[in-house]
């Protein structure tokens, strides 16, 4: 069948660089057996074509984006027919998509992938932070044919908003990008290894992470901290660890592609989560594939899957997250439970299961007797 994905980004020709790993491990898996059209809003700043990963990815750039985009699916869809249009986040993405797939008669999905559903006015974040946005949200949510989202706690909070939506984990490659990894044991004398993966900005909450790390230095644990990711705040992190007493046991590495990020990965011991908000993230299914386990704040994956298979504390409770911490560095056969139990569902829901799930729904709408549209002159 041939697919139209209206994304925000995460398709850069490089395939290695502003990217959305688990996008491109999708994309690669669907395009083997369908042809795969997706429309960038703002991969780059210029409107642009280029191929990826067997799909054909059309950049619609600056200006006018959302109605510039509808058009582009119109005009493709005149070259042939979509069957279906799929969004990756709500919002702008969902709005293009299900406007589109109205004009055309044709079904939509709409995976929620985002902070879309959430208001965090103290932090400026969240896709119903304003009015415009909530009226957005209101009109995706009701439009689409069908909603998905990854984690238990995403779709609890679009039932809130009166909409119903179905679990679609977004699995990792555990062959190629992450070969999966059972748990291993760490050394009797070996330093832990804590890793936060999350690019610095404020619904990540490093200050939360921070404080606890440095409750847990007062601790006779030994112990160094990676943390990987785009610094968007000019140095606030990396001064408050300073002002912490915590820069001898830190080490920012900024952004890292996930080829460097990968033994890094199989180096640690433990995945720090301490987001005030995730739908996911895919960082904690990536380092359970490679046998890490995640202890942090009670969203997403990691609210899910405590208390079997990760360890979840309140958001902004650094306190709370100190001692999680502590109590998986003295208890090594705790963190090994936890890993085992956090690996076995990352091999379960791995890509492969991800791109299962959408072509299963992709077939599930088609299936349906399709929509009068109101632009039929749009198929000729």
């Amino acid at each position: 069948m041939k697919l139209a994905l209206v994304v925000p980004g995460g398709v850069d020709r490089s395939g290695e660089y502003r990217v959305i790993p688990a996008l491109l491990a999708l994309l690669e898996r669907l395009s083997a057996h369908h042809e795969v059209h997706v429309f960038a809003l703002h991969q780059e700043p210029a409107p642009g074509a280029w191929d990826l990963l067997g799909a054909r990815v059309h950049n619609i750039g600056r200006g006018a984006t959302r109605l510039r985009a509808i058009r582009a699916i119109l005009a493709e869809h005149r070259c042939a027919p979509f069957c279906l249009l799929q969004a990756f986040f709500s919002g702008a993405c969902g709005l293009v998509a299900v406007s589109a797939a109205h004009l055309l008669g044709i079904p939509s999905a709409v995976h929620v992938a985002g902070g879309e559903p959430v208001r965090l006015p103290d932090i400026r974040y969240g896709g119903r932070l304003t009015w415009r946005g909530r009226l957005q949200e209101r009109v995706v949510l009701s439009a689409a044919n069908v909603l998905t989202a990854a984690s238990g706690p995403q779709l609890e909070l679009i039932a809130r908003l009166g909409a119903a939506a179905r679990r679609v984990p977004l699995g990792v490659d555990c062959v190629q990008a992450w070969p999966a990894r059972a748990p291993v044991r760490r050394g009797a004398d070996e330093t832990a290894r804590l890793l936060h993966v999350a690019s610095l900005n404020r619904v990540k909450d490093q200050p939360t992470l921070l404080r606890a790390l440095a409750q847990l230095a007062q601790g006779p644990q030994v112990f160094h901290v990676d943390i990987v990711g785009e610094d968007t705040l000019g140095g606030e992190i990396q001064r408050l660890a300073a002002g912490l007493g915590l820069t001898d046991r830190l080490t920012f590495h900024g952004f890292m592609t996930q080829r460097q990020l990968l033994p890094l990965m199989r180096a640690a011991h433990v995945l720090v989560v301490s987001s005030r908000h995730e739908a996911g993230p895919v960082a904690v299914v990536e380092a359970a594939a490679v046998g890490v386990p995640t202890v942090g704040t009670a969203v997403g994956h990691a609210a899910e899957w405590a208390p079997d298979a990760a360890i979840a504390v309140p958001v902004g409770d650094a306190q709370s997250l100190a001692a999680a911490l502590r109590l998986v560095l003295i208890d090594e056969e705790l963190r090994l439970r936890l890993a085992r139990a956090a690996w076995i569902r990352a091999v379960w829901e791995d890509a492969d299961y991800t791109a299962g799930c959408f072509e299963a729904l992709y077939e599930e709408l088609t299936a349906r007797p399709p929509r009068a549209t109101p632009m039929a002159a749009v198929r000729r």
